[in-house]
């Protein structure tokens, strides 16, 4: 079953590849969806596709690249839009 994710990570994930660390685990899931930093220094990533893959890709959102230091990844469930391909902004 397809679901999407939005999720906010928060800790030292802005300046350390972490969208990039998203958009390289998602692809490799066959997950759509984005990866953008906040203003308060948070990223969100929204991805969408069966719901085994975005837990697997959870994992890894809460592991985070090398420099990063993830503290906390609030994560909301809810049905797919239709996203495709998977961004970075």
């Amino acid at each position: 079953m397809k679901r999407r994710i939005v999720a906010l990570v928060s800790g030292r994930v802005q300046g350390v590849g972490y969208r990039a660390f998203a958009r390289k685990h998602a692809m490799e899931l066959g997950l759509a969806g984005y990866a953008e930093n906040l203003p308060d220094g948070r990223v969100e990533v929204v991805a969408e596709g069966p719901e085994d893959a975005l837990e697997h890709f959870l994992h890894f959102l809460r592991q985070g690249p090398r420099l990063s230091k993830v503290e906390e990844v609030e994560v909301q469930w809810s049905d797919p839009v239709g996203l495709e391909g998977f961004h970075v902004y």
